[in-house]
């Protein structure tokens, strides 16, 4: 059985696409981490492939980008827009072209991802979102296939990667809503299948916590998705149980329908949202919310993977982009 990247990886205890680069002679690789995969490469015997490798090295000036959604939804959700925006604005600078795709399912994007690399179509690719068990992010990883993901990925020391620091933005959130006298304060997240999620809860509980005020699972909802519709029903469970002084929704599209419910239902409740979309300041009341700079999110994504891809040396693998806490009526 030939010998491939993966075993010199194992053996030399680096990732596969560490082995890659050393292959391609990168400069961002230590003189330390280069013996220990040389060392593994004589001891298996292994030869790289020349005319693969220069094969795919053979530019396209093309990134693939692989959206999180369905083909109905993917215009309802101005996040990605936005970050596609951003993407595109430094690809055009370098002469990159964008090719996008959407799955509705982390089984369809990594779909697409194979379809990506092995047609050769891109250079490198770009993921929207980072999930527990990212099926795409360990696939590139093993083909050692050039990526950035936009979001923070469980492995931070060998992916390229780009997100806020959702930890702190949501802690910051909780304590300016604690600050204006508010103690039940409700919770209407994502899917914990998101890292941010899971990022963006545990900024709650730590600023609750920390003011020793209760966090009541109660008053803690997992919606389904980041819909109008998932916002008004996690409202109603909590409304069943107890009215809260605040909630805090981690995407706008819920804190709209949590502020439709509270309108039905004449409530008075302060809401805040997430990402900070330009129909936020229209809704009744104007909707307080942060502001993750989705198109800064991608353009720095495509500014680490074409940095990468044309062998621009680079001390970091990361950017962490900063947030903005606008605040509306929905928080006076």
């Amino acid at each position: 059985m030939a010998i491939t990247i993966k075993d010199v990886a194992k053996l030399a205890n680096v990732s596969p696409s560490t082995v890659s680069r050393v292959i391609s002679q990168s400069p961002r690789i230590s003189d330390a981490t280069k013996k220990l995969v040389y060392s593994a490469m004589d001891e298996l015997k292994y030869k790289p492939n020349a005319i693969a490798r220069n094969l795919a090295n053979a530019s396209t000036k093309t990134l693939g980008l692989i959206i999180p959604n369905q083909d109905e939804n993917l215009f309802k959700n101005p996040f990605f827009i936005q970050a596609m925006r951003g993407i595109s604005i430094y690809a055009q600078k370098k002469n990159y072209k964008i090719m996008f795709n959407y799955g509705a399912s982390p089984e369809d994007e990594l779909s697409f991802v194979h379809e990506f690399v092995n047609s050769k179509w891109v250079d490198g690719i770009i993921l929207l979102t980072a999930y527990e068990n990212d099926l795409c992010i360990e696939y590139l990883s093993e083909e050692a296939f050039p990526f950035v993901v936009v979001g923070r990925p469980y492995n931070i020391h060998d992916i390229m990667w780009v997100d806020n620091d959702n930890f702190q933005a949501t802690y910051n959130l909780v304590n300016s809503l604690i600050q204006k006298g508010c103690q039940d304060i409700a919770f209407v997240g994502g899917p914990q299948k998101y890292i941010f999620s899971k990022d963006r809860l545990e900024g709650y509980k730590r600023a609750l916590e920390l003011r020793n005020l209760t966090v009541n699972k109660d008053l803690i909802i997992e919606a389904k998705d980041f819909t109008e519709e998932d916002g008004y029903q996690s409202m109603a469970k909590i409304c069943a149980i107890k009215v809260p002084h605040a909630v805090v929704t981690t995407d706008d599209l819920l804190g709209f329908g949590v502020l439709k419910y509270l309108r039905e239902h004449e409530l008075n409740v302060k809401v805040t949202g997430f990402n900070n979309i330009p129909l936020s300041e229209y809704q009744n009341p104007a909707l307080t919310s942060v502001d993750i700079k989705a198109e800064d999110l991608g353009y720095n994504a495509a500014k680490l993977l074409i940095k990468a891809l044309e062998g621009v040396e680079n001390t970091v693998n990361h950017y962490i982009v900063g947030t903005e806490l606008v605040e509306r009526e929905s928080t006076l």
